[in-house]
C-alpha cells in the first residue's frame, strides 16, 4: 500500500512580544503593528489578549521548506512594522523582566469574556507560545495520531525551553511559560480518546453544561482542532529563531507521519496515561535538555539528550518522504548550542543584566532569515 504523506502539511503560529527601545520593557503597540501589518499579510497577523504581544500564523504549507519561507515572510514583515513604529521585536516563552500588572489588555469581547471568567489568571497570562498544525486525512486519523504523539510531548518541549525569567527573577525552570499557563482551566497533557466520537461527546459535554461555549476554550498541549482536519501541537515555547521553529515543527510532523506509518503496518505506539507523561513534561520544564527524563518502557530515568536522540532515530524512516531531514539536522545544533532558555541564561550569567538578555533576544529575532 502507497502511503500518502502529502496529507501531513504543516501550520505555525507564533506569539512575539512588542519591545520599547529605550527600556526594552514590553511596550503596548495600540494594534498599529497589526492594522499595518494586516495590510501587507491580511489575516496572517492577529491582536492577542495583551496589547504587547502579536500572533502571526502561515498558510497551510506543504512541507518544511514552505514553513520555513512563510514564517520568515511573517517575521521579516512585523520586525519592519514594528521598527517604523519605533519599537523592537522578540521571540520568547517570557519577557525578562516586565511585570504583567502594567500591560494592557485588549479590548474585545472575546477576551474580555475570558478575563472576566478567569480573573488574574488571565490578566497574568502574559506568555508567548508555538502552536504547530499537522494535517490529517481524517478526524478518525487525527485522533489516533493525537493519542500516541502525547508520549513525544516532554521531548520535544525540552527542546522549545526559553522562559528562564519572570519577572525580572531567575525562576530556576528552563521553561517557566507552562508554570504561568498551568493557572487555566483545561492545559496540560490531555487523556487519550478510545475514538473520535468519545472526544466529541466530551467536548458537546463540556459545551451543554456551559463549562465552554466552543471547543476552542480547550486549551490542552496537544488536542485534535475543533475545525480543521488537523492536531494541533501547543505546549512549545516560542523559539527565539526561526530554524528552531522549523525543526520542531518539522519533527512535531515527522512524529505524526512514523505513527501514521505504523498504523498501515498494523502496529501501534504504547499508550502510556496522562500521569506518567506529566512527570515528564515537568522534569523538561524544570532542567531542559540537561535532565532526565523517564523510559517507561525500561522504568528507568534516561539522560534527555540520549531520548531526543533515539526520538530522530525514531522518525527517520519518514524524513525522505515528508522532504524534512535538512529542517530536523538542526536539532543537533539545539544540543549542541543549548536551547533559548539556555542560551538567556548564558548572556546573564556573563553580563548580571536582564536588559542584557532582552537585547539578545531582540538581536536573534531575524537570525538565520535569508
Amino acid at each position: 500500500m502507497e502511503l500518502n504523506y502529502k496529507t501531513f502539511t504543516l501550520g505555525v503560529e507564533e506569539e512575539y512580544m512588542v519591545l520599547d527601545p529605550v527600556t526594552r520593557e514590553l511596550k503596548s503597540h495600540e494594534q498599529k503593528i497589526v492594522q499595518e501589518g494586516q495590510k501587507v499579510i491580511k489575516d496572517k497577523v492577529k491582536a492577542e489578549m495583551h496589547q504587547a504581544v502579536v500572533e502571526v500564523g502561515t498558510d497551510i504549507c506543504a512541507d518544511a521548506d514552505e514553513a520555513y519561507k512563510d514564517v520568515a515572510l511573517l517575521r521579516r514583515t512585523i520586525y519592519e512594522i514594528a521598527k517604523s513604529l519605533g519599537l523592537g521585536m522578540g521571540a520568547a516563552g517570557t519577557h525578562p523582566f516586565s511585570h504583567w500588572e502594567s500591560q494592557l489588555i485588549t479590548d474585545h469581547a472575546r477576551y474580555n469574556e475570558i478575563v472576566n471568567e478567569l480573573q488574574e489568571a488571565a490578566r497574568s497570562n502574559l506568555i508567548f507560545g508555538l502552536h504547530v498544525h499537522v494535517g490529517m486525512e481524517s478526524r478518525e486519523m487525527a485522533n489516533h495520531i493525537a493519542n500516541s504523539t502525547r508520549y513525544f510531548l516532554p521531548h520535544i518541549y525540552a527542546l522549545s525551553t526559553n522562559s528562564p525569567f519572570w519577572e525580572g527573577r531567575l525562576t530556576g525552570y528552563k521553561s517557566f511559560r507552562t508554570k504561568v499557563f498551568d493557572k487555566f482551566p483545561r492545559t496540560g497533557i490531555p487523556e487519550s480518546f478510545e475514538s473520535i466520537e468519545a472526544y466529541d461527546n466530551f467536548v458537546k459535554l463540556l459545551i451543554k453544561t456551559n463549562c465552554i461555549d466552543n471547543a476552542k476554550k480547550i486549551w490542552w498541549d496537544l488536542r485534535v482542532h475543533p475545525f480543521f482536519n488537523t492536531v494541533e501541537f501547543r505546549i512549545c515555547d516560542v523559539p527565539m529563531t526561526i530554524d528552531e521553529t522549523i525543526a520542531l515543527a518539522s519533527l512535531f510532523q515527522a512524529v505524526c507521519a512514523r505513527i501514521y506509518m505504523l498504523r498501515s503496518k498494523n502496529l501501534n505506539f504504547i499508550q502510556y496515561s496522562r500521569a506518567l507523561i506529566n512527570e515528564n513534561k515537568w522534569r523538561a520544564s524544570r532542567y531542559g535538555i540537561d535532565g532526565r527524563l523517564i523510559d517507561f518502557g525500561k522504568e528507568e530515568e534516561v539522560n534527555t539528550r540520549s531520548l531526543i536522540y533515539e526520538l530522530l532515530e525514531f522518525v527517520d524512516p519518514v524524513l525522505n518522504h515528508l522532504g524534512s531531514r535538512h529542517r530536523i539536522a538542526y536539532v543537533h545544533k539545539i544540543l549542541e548550542g543549548g536551547t533559548g532558555a539556555d542560551r538567556q541564561l548564558a548572556v546573564f550569567e556573563q553580563t548580571k543584566n536582564l536588559v542584557s538578555v532582552a537585547d539578545y533576544i531582540q538581536g536573534q529575532f531575524l537570525n538565520g532569515i535569508k
